[in-house]
């Protein structure tokens, strides 16, 4: 009986494995019939600006139907190009990653067509505390001076925005983005138009610059006018007060003059009394 049981087990054991066996191969089977081809992908991280070499690169198995427009199938065909953006482990090597071919690696391989590099110098505050990294988005204000167009007034100081949504390149010499940890530095590198790296060349001679850090999906642009000491203390308005009440014309007083006394009315004559007389045919009147 016991041979029996043990015979049993047995033979559902070797079933058991048959159908796993069976089962295995048929999906070994269905894995090789899926149509790939080779892809070139990073194989280290490699920093932004960096000139690409074969030891950075090797091939993988890519599905034909998934494979990103783009890629590359021969590590030859990436020898040497320089990336516009950081790449992982494993990220496959894209056209639209990659600088122009003939590129020298560096910063300069980063920056958009069009656009100017420009370094300020900044400290934990104007950094905003070193949150401003690679990648985000800032904008530029300046604090200065305004001369009066009153003679005689002192210069009024103004806080005003010169530039807005600045591309943050790199914080003293890294230009990595996959770094989110604050880094106190003592320089920031900007991306700018031609136009405003002059408008930021002037507003450093001008004044002292801040960086206002913003949110990299906000888009819209403030263009706000700047705000003046007298705006800020609420000064404006007393100002042109007392302007007001200086200019105005001050009101003649009204002396008042004192009523003629009225005049008594003149006496009515009293009625005259008249008598006519005719005499030698000649009609007189004559009144007492």
């Amino acid at each position: 009986m016991r041979n029996m049981k043990a015979l049993g087990l047995l033979a559902l054991a070797i079933i058991a494995g048959l159908a796993a066996a069976l089962y295995a191969a048929g999906w070994v089977s269905e894995r090789a019939t899926v149509a790939s081809q080779k892809v070139v992908v990073a194989a280290v991280d490699i920093e932004l600006g960096s000139k690409i070499n074969a030891q950075m690169l090797t091939m993988v198995d890519w599905p034909t139907g998934s494979t990103p427009e783009g890629a590359f199938n021969d590590i030859k065909d990436v020898q040497d190009r320089v990336l516009k953006v950081g790449l992982l482990r494993g990220d496959a090597i894209l056209e639209r990653k990659l600088a122009p071919a003939g590129t020298q690696g560096g910063l300069s391989a980063v920056i958009a067509e069009g656009k100017r590099a420009m370094t300020v110098r900044v400290n934990d505050v104007i950094g905003v505390a070193g949150f401003a990294l690679p990648g985000n988005y800032v904008d530029v204000m300046v604090n200065s001076q305004v001369e009066s167009s009153k003679k005689g007034e002192p210069p009024s100081p103004v806080s005003m925005t010169v530039l807005e949504q600045v591309l943050v390149l790199a914080v003293a010499q890294e230009a990595s983005r996959d770094d989110t940890k604050p880094k106190v530095v003592s320089a920031v590198t900007l991306e700018l138009s031609p136009e405003d790296a002059e408008k930021l060349d002037l507003a450093r001679s001008v004044g002292s610059l801040s960086l206002v850090l913003r949110n990299q999906l906000d888009k819209k642009m403030a263009s706000t006018s700047g705000v003046t000491k007298n705006q800020l203390l609420k000064l404006r308005e007393v100002a042109d007060t007392k302007v007001v009440a200086a200019s105005a014309p001050k009101p003649t007083p009204v002396v008042a003059r004192p009523r003629p006394a009225p005049t008594a009315p003149a006496p009515a004559k009293e009625p005259s009394i008249c008598v006519e007389v005719i005499r030698n045919g000649t009609l007189t009147a004559n009144c007492f």
